[in-house]
């Protein structure tokens, strides 16, 4: 298994995933404590199921709705919830 600090990942992430890719496990370290482990995904033995659209989106792309009416300032939602970030 690969161990690599967080900077040496986010400088060559492409190749550390094309690595990943191929089947090798990585460790990331932050200041020699490992914090995460990248490994390749499990097989899945039934492959993606593609389902078509049933309407194009250029029928969709310029409809309207209409206002969601909440009883309070859709703003004071947004700012309450990133001041608890």
């Amino acid at each position: 298994m690969k161990r690599v600090k967080i900077a040496e990942l986010k400088d060559h992430l492409s190749s550390h995933l094309r690595a990943v890719e191929r089947g090798a496990t990585i460790e990331v370290t932050d200041r020699e404590r490992p914090i995460a482990r990248i490994v390749p995904p499990q097989r899945v033995e039934e492959p993606v199921k593609w389902i078509r659209a049933q309407y194009p989106f250029s029928t969709i792309r310029d409809r309207k709705y209409p206002a969601a009416n909440l009883p309070c300032d859709i703003v004071d939602l947004l700012l309450e919830d990133r001041r608890k970030r």
